[in-house]
């Protein structure tokens, strides 16, 4: 069984609604999976659907660009937490930098935008805190990804579009 069917049956005793909500919230499913599952399990209507699915995904974006700073800073004081943060960090920047140099803000936005897995407002979060971004520009820049990345998964999702079925027909 996948993450967000186990997430859609422990969701069970909520209203949909809260449920569409909460899946968007969550790392794991964040819009991505609660639109589809909003419009094909819960029977909502694509915008109801887009609206709790994206009000659920920007939920955790203030709380983590305000404190991914200082949570990391204070485990950092550990090593083992050191080291992982120093190897995630050399990472990304790494594998994205020439692209943030490049596009900036844009770059984030289009980071988040992407309805693959690895993407979307968490990822957003954390390039924008290793990035350096201010709060003031990452959290226009992943609030318009995130509506993005909505209109592209209802719009899959209604046209029954699925993204696997997109990249294995490449």
């Amino acid at each position: 069984m996948s993450v967000e069917l186990t997430l859609v049956n422990m969701l069970e005793a909520v209203p949909h609604w809260l449920a569409v909500l909460i899946l968007g919230a969550v790392p794991v499913s964040e819009l991505r999976g609660a639109i589809p599952i909003a419009i094909g399990i819960y029977g909502m209507r694509p915008f109801e659907a887009f609206f709790f699915s994206v009000l659920g995904n920007l939920l955790p974006v203030i709380p983590l660009l305000l404190f991914l700073e200082p949570v990391s800073n204070y485990l950092r004081r550990y090593s083992i937490f050191d080291a992982f943060f120093t190897w995630l960090f050399s990472r990304t920047r790494r594998n994205n930098i020439e692209n943030f140099e490049k596009y900036g803000l844009l770059a984030l936005t289009i980071f988040v935008a992407i309805p693959l897995p690895a993407t979307g407002a968490w990822s957003g979060c954390a390039a924008a805190f290793v990035f350096g971004i201010k709060f003031r520009h990452a959290l226009p820049a992943i609030a318009l990804g995130i509506m993005i990345a909505g209109i592209v998964v209802t719009a899959l999702t209604v046209t029954g579009i699925s993204i696997a079925d997109m990249l294995l027909s490449v």
